[in-house]
């Protein structure tokens, strides 16, 4: 089976991404673009599910669970969802900001599938963004951060694309790749 790729959806949830009180700056930015990504890789997924073909991505959604994001709660919902009785869409929750340290067997799963580099965006940059790719990183996948898909909150100090910047620089320098969303192909 050749290599695969998991698109890593992380923590896009309505507390951070929809509700008008707590929601990030960019949030828009972040619905859009990731709208645009799961609608590319959603079309490829399909293509290969009509053929009965080994699709060449799987999607994992992460969904994160704390004192504020209760499971359950509105908060806590996903904005955007895996699909039922789609088997390349997974779920993932997670109770640390590295979806692989929350699940300790995630990348033992994601290799049976064949899976090799990881392609992410989401929320937020410097927390459960960056955590996640550097986990992956460190279970030896390659790793690729989507620039202008991942956002934060702006801090007293930074602005949000400030500290989004940051980020994509110390991932670069951990190894991981850096792309635009935008150029993303799914082909």
């Amino acid at each position: 089976m050749a290599a695969r790729t998991a698109l890593f959806v992380i923590d896009i949830q309505n507390e951070l991404a929809v509700n008008d009180d707590t929601r990030i700056p960019h949030a828009e930015r972040i619905r859009n673009s990731g709208e645009k990504i799961l609608q590319a890789a959603r079309t490829v997924i399909d293509s290969y599910r009509e053929k009965a073909a080994t699709s060449p991505f799987i999607i994992v959604f992460v969904q994160h669970e704390d004192s504020c994001l209760v499971v359950g709660s509105k908060p806590w919902e996903l904005v955007f969802k895996p699909r039922p009785n789609v088997e390349q869409e997974i779920l993932i929750s997670k109770k640390t900001s590295d979806t692989f340290e929350s699940n300790p067997d995630l990348a033992l799963r994601l290799r049976t599938l064949n899976i090799e580099k990881i392609v992410a965006f989401g929320l937020q940059s410097e927390y459960c963004v960056e955590a996640t790719c550097k986990g992956a990183l460190e279970a030896g996948f390659n790793v690729t951060l989507l620039t202008g898909a991942h956002s934060t909150y702006d801090t007293s100090e930074k602005t949000a694309l400030d500290i989004e910047n940051e980020v994509e620089e110390r991932l670069l320098s951990l190894g991981a790749q850096i792309a635009s969303w935008e150029k993303l192909s799914f082909a």
